[in-house]
């Protein structure tokens, strides 16, 4: 029987999942959380005694339908489930992955239903301890219902900042203040065309916001995030008027919507291309997700569509899988016209809540870019008379990327950076090359699973 690998069980992942296992296929899904469902419909630890409305909101039954799908896939042997590990390496169809030990799993064709992460730009002080992404916010509200802190302030754009300021109020957080950089000219116009798209989402992101009332605040600049030994105390930032307010506080989230996690994708041998209107490099693929042979693309990793979108490009790929293997396989019509309108939709997104990079270039050189390295703004652009505005050669040179997130959080902002040093387009400074392991590995386990090959 054909191996079919799927690394990802969101959304994407598990639609791919149950296509494939209706059309007689047995997939492998391979994931990195405990309990399968991805990051928007991420599930507590067994006993976790919240509802799914405290944890979904609108989107409880959507996360209970998808939940329950994979879990009645996994009760009836239909699909072998490795939760709790991560896919490494990918070469020559054999997925390198590692758990408690390595494995290395052999496929045909691979199904990357990745998923995002957040999209970061520095903020002078966010390099301090107390100082988060949205989306690591969100996580710990979710899987253990704890706030991060008892005075936050969320700041940054998109639809994420709203979302997640409106699930902390809803369970007893104190939300400080919610500073959205993107102006209400953008929003305005990037929200005819969302709600063109998507008029029933839409209203219901309106309808959160108005929730948040005064503690919205939209077309800010962010000056700087001030620290003590403790932690945060305060961000600095002037209101859509210019003028200077200080907010106190004891925890910050950041973040600017989400960034596609291609690193997978990469090492499988897809292409990418810069997206202007997305301000990232997203990978190429064919309207069903076809990145290359065998290699299919789904989810956020492939396009940022949201949760929905995720589920339908699940069951796209699963169909351009099917196709290429000769298989009976669904009609993908209705799915790519769903796909269409929900691309328009995220176009709006965004052109609503827009890439900060007038900020990003702007930042002063005492400002730190790259966290993992503890590289600052001035570091990288004294690298450029030596390694010219190419992100690799000046990753070699700074350091800026060869940290643990390995140029997730920094890489978008460095090419800004380089970019205005240099008079040069971000997508002309180029992406950094993703390179195996894909995240940082603990050693020993590597050396334990060959200790345990040899003793076999």
């Amino acid at each position: 029987m054909t191996r079919v690998l799927i690394v990802g069980a969101g959304p994407a992942g598990i639609r791919a999942a149950e296509t494939l296992v209706a059309a007689g296929l047995h997939p492998i899904v391979v994931d990195e959380a405990a309990r399968a469902g991805g990051q928007i419909y991420r599930r507590p630890p067994e006993g976790f005694t919240r509802p799914p409305e405290n944890l979904y909101g609108s989107e409880a039954a959507k996360a209970r339908a998808v939940h329950a799908t994979f879990d009645a896939l996994v009760a009836g042997s239909k699909l072998t489930h490795l939760p709790q590990r991560s896919v490494m390496a990918l070469r020559a169809g054999v997925a390198y992955v590692l758990g408690e030990l390595r494995q290395e799993i052999p496929y045909d064709r691979l199904i990357l239903a990745t998923g995002a992460t957040d999209r970061l730009a520095p903020v002078p002080g966010w390099q301090m301890g107390g100082v988060y992404s949205l989306g690591a916010a969100q996580i710990a509200l979710k899987a253990q219902g704890v706030a991060l802190g008892r005075k936050i302030v969320l700041a940054g754009s998109g639809p994420l900042l709203t979302l997640l300021a409106t699930q902390l109020v809803a369970v007893g957080a104190d939300v400080a203040a919610v500073l959205d950089t993107a102006p209400m000219t953008a929003q305005f116009q990037g929200g005819l065309r969302m709600a063109l798209a998507r008029p029933v989402v839409t209203l219901r992101g309106l309808r959160l916001r108005a929730a948040l009332g005064r503690r919205y605040h939209a077309g800010v600049a962010l000056e700087r995030i001030e620290s003590d030994e403790t932690g945060p105390t305060a961000v600095i930032w002037r209101d859509a008027r210019g003028r200077v307010q200080h907010t106190g506080c004891d925890m910050v989230g950041l973040g600017w919507h989400l960034r596609s996690d291609g690193t997978l994708a990469d090492l499988a041998g897809a292409r990418f291309d810069w997206s202007a209107a997305f301000s990232q490099w997203l990978p190429r693929a064919d309207p069903l997700g076809r990145a290359g042979d065998g290699l299919y693309l789904a989810g956020d990793g492939l396009r940022i569509l949201g949760a929905d979108g995720a589920e339908l490009a699940g069951r796209a790929a699963a169909i351009a899988c099917l196709q290429d293997l000769g298989l009976p396989h669904p009609n993908p019509a209705p799915i790519l016209r769903c796909l269409a309108r929900m691309q328009r939709f995220a176009h709006g997104m965004a052109r609503a809540f827009p890439w900060p990079s007038d900020m990003i270039r702007g930042l002063p050189d005492t400002t730190n870019v790259c966290r993992c390295e503890g590289i600052s703004a001035g570091e990288l652009r004294a690298t450029l008379p030596l390694s010219g505005p190419e992100a690799n050669r000046a990753k070699s040179l700074a350091r800026v990327g060869m940290g643990r997130c390995q140029g997730r959080y920094c890489q978008l902002a460095g090419a800004e950076i380089i970019a205005a040093a240099s008079g040069q387009a971000p997508e002309d400074v180029g992406r950094l090359r993703a390179q195996a392991p894909a995240r940082p590995v603990p050693i020993g386990a590597w050396l334990a699973a060959e200790e345990q090959r040899e003793a076999e």
